[in-house]
């Protein structure tokens, strides 16, 4: 076969006795190039530019940018510095809500159960150190990355571990939309006028967000460390100012709690119900402190250590700007209940600034970290989701990565889900906060259970130091899990109870459904097929591979009794999971030739369509495709199969000389295999 690019260096390729001399120059932007025998490499031209495909290609390009390849994912790690942003901005913002939750709750027994916010406060950053310090032993654990997923999973078994995933994706989407609410409501609290276009504003942000996230990690990041850096100083600059004015008033004592704002009308006495309540919604600071141990990875190398120093940092500054807002809200009497417009930070802002320009800067950088801390949900949703797909419990596409080297799908799957969420609470932080971090503590459970056993199991140097930590960890956190359970199930936690099993039962279907799949498609590694060309058509077959299977086996098989000319296609997009395919098919099917197209730009159908063109180009100058496609009972089987060749399909659909087989198979059907395609073009 010629490759279409020359598949050579320019160079000369005949010389005469005179002075001429012709030379073989490289096509300019080849879909593909050869690397040698049947291996071949796709390259960025190598997608459909034509036609609406084309443009819509191009309208994505402008939006999400142009292709990555592959090689350059080492290239967006981060440093601890940018990392700081992008997984802690959810943590952070918490201090924009966490106080006034506490205090929505303490009100309801009048303005003296106000003194009682500042030992809840301290109590959850007692609570933050004993979480902090567990999941840096995760992180020493498992270098690569160890959310309560993959450490629940390895250790507890499949059950806990998908509990736990479920919990982190619901509580991802509750993420989302809790931070863009009360972004909104930061907003409304600077121009009330705002609060008429309440929802839409939150859908606009939403979306914008997503975007950037589509753009890639490092565009993303960077963009992102601006904002919360920016609140990290503007609110410290408060709380530093506030606290020096209260020293130099008359009232010194930064302790003393102060008249309420407004008369407030007790509905209820103090009570220790009243009290865990008031403590399960201030719980909501921890929320998103798991993501630093979930996206170890993104880290520049020394991953493990360079993330444990990142969550320290992330926990003091956390833990100061919590204990300072509360501090300050109590001296000041800031109350807060439900109906109110005005945020607890935009009173303590006004409290310490008035409305001059410092107070409009305060609220325009915390409505920027309560609009980035949804960037946290969309660093861990879209990595959970893939690596559930990669170990066979979501639809496969959501391993797939994007133009810009992210899982596309898993952000796309995330943003539908906050938008649900905001349009059916009406974008309210205070509706929205019951259903959250009951999936959060109990991810944390599950985690510092699993490394119990992790510890019992593999003894490493320090292993009963790290157990007892652990130990201790697991046990606060169930604790906390029960009082949010408990204090906040009318309230609305009872919907992530349901939705938990849900969830859970979901996963679960669909990992049974791929491991029977998986049994009713299975080829040994040692079988020798006997599979060789000889039919009647002088027609070359091209066969689509993706793995060597049942459904690959009678594919080829057919093809063989149609022509006397068949050739297997392979395309490997993943770096990170190399293919077994080259060098079982070498073994396995001795008499049919493969072509391997290494695909760094990670489309699989556009480099077969474009060595599909190239074979046109020799005699007889008709190619049939036989696409093997796998038939299913149930229309909810679909999203999981046949998904990485529609694409060709539609690809080739319409092409002149060629024509499109494609090859129906239904696993279990007892050796009873349709062999009559179905052309489609």
């Amino acid at each position: 076969m010629t490759d279409p690019s020359g598949g050579r260096a320019p160079g000369p390729v005949g010389t005469s006795s005179g002075r001429v001399t012709r030379y073989r120059v490289e096509l300019p932007k080849a879909g593909i190039v050869n690397v040698g025998g049947n291996r071949f490499e796709a390259t960025e031209y190598a997608e459909e530019r034509r036609g609406w495909a084309g443009r819509r290609a191009r309208l994505r390009d402008t939006f999400v940018g142009t292709s990555m390849s592959s090689a350059r994912l080492h290239e967006q790690r981060l440093s601890k510095r940018i990392a700081l942003a992008v997984f802690s901005s959810d943590a952070l913002s918490s201090t924009a809500y966490a106080t006034q939750e506490i205090l929505l709750i303490l009100v309801l027994a009048g303005a003296g159960a106000i003194t009682y916010s500042l030992p809840i406060a301290l109590i959850i950053c007692a609570l933050l150190a004993i979480v902090v310090v567990s999941y840096r032993q995760i992180i020493r654990a498992y270098p690569r990355g160890g959310g309560a997923y993959i450490v629940a999973h390895e250790n507890l078994g499949v059950a806990p571990g998908l509990l736990a995933a479920g919990a982190l994706l619901i509580d991802y989407g509750l993420t989302v939309a809790v931070s863009i609410a009360a972004c909104v409501e930061a907003i409304v609290s600077a121009f009330p006028g705002a609060d008429d276009v309440r929802v839409p504003l939150a859908m606009g942000l939403v979306l914008l967000i997503m975007l950037g996230n589509l753009r890639g990690i490092r565009e993303s990041g960077t963009a992102f460390a601006i904002p919360t850096y920016g609140f990290i100083l503007a609110l410290g600059m408060t709380l530093a100012y506030g606290i020096f004015k209260v020293l130099l008033s008359d009232d010194a004592n930064l302790f003393h709690v102060g008249d309420p704002s407004r008369p407030i009308e007790a509905h209820q006495g103090i009570t220790l119900f009243l009290l865990l309540r008031a403590f399960s919604q201030g719980c909501t600071a921890l929320t998103g402190v798991e993501a630093i141990s979930n996206g170890v990875s993104a880290f520049k190398s020394p991953e493990s250590r360079n993330a444990a120093t990142t969550m320290t940092a992330m926990a003091l500054i956390l833990g100061t700007l919590f204990v300072g807002t509360t501090l300050l809200a109590r001296h000041f009497g800031v109350v807060f209940e439900h109906g109110d417009t005005k945020t607890v930070m935009a009173q303590i802002g006004e409290e310490v600034y008035g409305r001059s320009v410092f107070f409009f800067i305060l609220q325009f950088f915390t409505a920027g970290i309560l609009f980035l801390a949804a960037n946290t949900a969309y660093n861990g949703f879209p990595l959970l989701a893939a690596i559930l797909a990669r170990d066979g419990y979501m639809p496969r596409i959501f391993h797939a990565r994007g133009n810009r080297l992210v899982f596309s799908y898993g952000i796309v799957a995330l943003t539908g889900l906050a938008m649900v969420l905001l349009i059916g609470f009406g974008a309210s932080t205070t509706r929205l906060i019951p259903l959250y971090a009951i999936g959060v503590f109990l991810g944390f459970t599950l985690a510092q259970a699993g490394m119990l056993r992790f510890w019992m199991r593999h003894k490493e140097p320090g292993w009963q130091r790290a157990m007892a930590i652990n130990a201790f960890g697991a046990t606060a956190t169930f604790v906390v899990m029960v009082i949010i359970l408990v204090t906040k199930f009318t309230d609305g936690g009872y919907m992530v109870v349901i939705a938990l099993p849900i969830m859970t039962g979901i996963l679960l279907w669909t990992g049974k459904y791929y491991r029977g799949l998986r049994r009713s498609l299975h080829v040994p590694a040692e079988a020798v097929l006997d599979v060789t060309p000889r039919g009647t058509s002088p027609n070359p077959i091209i066969v689509p591979v993706e793995d060597i299977n049942l459904a690959t086996v009678m594919t080829v098989g057919a093809a063989c009794e149609r022509s006397r000319d068949v050739t297997a296609v392979h395309v490997l997009v993943d770096p990170d999971e190399p293919s077994t395919v080259e060098a079982r098919w070498k073994q396995q099917f001795p008499n049919v030739p493969l072509v391997v197209i290494d695909s760094p730009f990670r489309t699989v159908a556009d480099p077969i369509v474009v060595y599909v063109n190239d074979r046109l180009r020799q005699p007889p100058h008709e190619i049939t495709v036989m696409v093997p496609v796998l038939e299913v009972r149930r229309w909810w089987h679909r999203p999981l199969v046949n998904q990485s060749l529609k694409r060709l399909t539609s690809l080739l659909a319409k092409r002149r000389h060629v024509t499109v087989v494609r090859y129906p198979f239904q696993p279990g059907d007892s050796g009873r295999r349709r062999k009559s395609g179905i052309p489609t073009g």
